[in-house]
């Protein structure tokens, strides 16, 4: 099963895909991090999602770029959730670190999509919603916005379940009301 769930910064979609991933029941539980803690904010940041976690259960696995890496304990596939937290670092990493053009970058995260699909039962991924404040950006910038969001659409089309937190709150787009069997 593929959980999307997206919202605005700060608006509660990490502490929202740790609760959709402790509701699956499944026992083995990995947290996938994307994002490189690149100065005092980044670190205070990383900080605070460790913080939130602790206690519960999740492993946590440093994946930057190239999700194909990254291998799971073995185990039972059926016992298993990921959370990827978050889309769009990835996205960011893929572009400014590895690099290579739009539809190669896409390619390769996906690839490492179906990798981490292939390795549990259900995976969770975290992105963000940066589409709505009308600024105006650099070439560069405009062209990671368009990737974010091609990566976003695709996931959202073969997603099982689509969630948009707004003020903790999840609201569904796509999917059961929970998707995992229960309620």
């Amino acid at each position: 099963m593929l959980h999307l769930i997206t919202g605005g910064s700060a608006s509660g979609k990490s502490l929202f895909g740790e609760q959709a991933a402790l509701s699956t029941g499944a026992g083995r539980r990995y947290y996938i991090a994307t994002m490189e803690p690149w100065g005092r904010e980044g670190r205070e940041r990383v900080s605070r999602h460790r913080i939130q976690r602790e206690g519960k259960g999740f492993h946590t696995i440093e994946a930057y770029h190239d999700l194909e890496t990254v291998f799971l304990e073995p185990g039972e596939r059926e016992d298993t959730v990921i959370l990827l937290e978050c889309m769009s670092n990835l996205v960011a990493n893929e572009q400014f670190g590895t690099g290579g053009g739009d539809e190669e970058i896409l390619e390769r995260i996906f690839r490492g999509i179906r990798h981490l699909q292939d390795q549990g039962k259900y995976l969770i991924v975290i992105t963000n919603e940066v589409f709505s404040d009308g600024s105006l950006y650099e070439r560069e910038t405009l062209r990671y916005l368009t990737l974010l969001g091609q990566a976003n659409r695709k996931l959202a089309l073969r997603a099982d379940q689509v969630t948009e937190v707004v003020y903790g709150i999840g609201v569904r787009i796509k999917g059961k009301e929970d998707g995992y069997g229960g309620k």
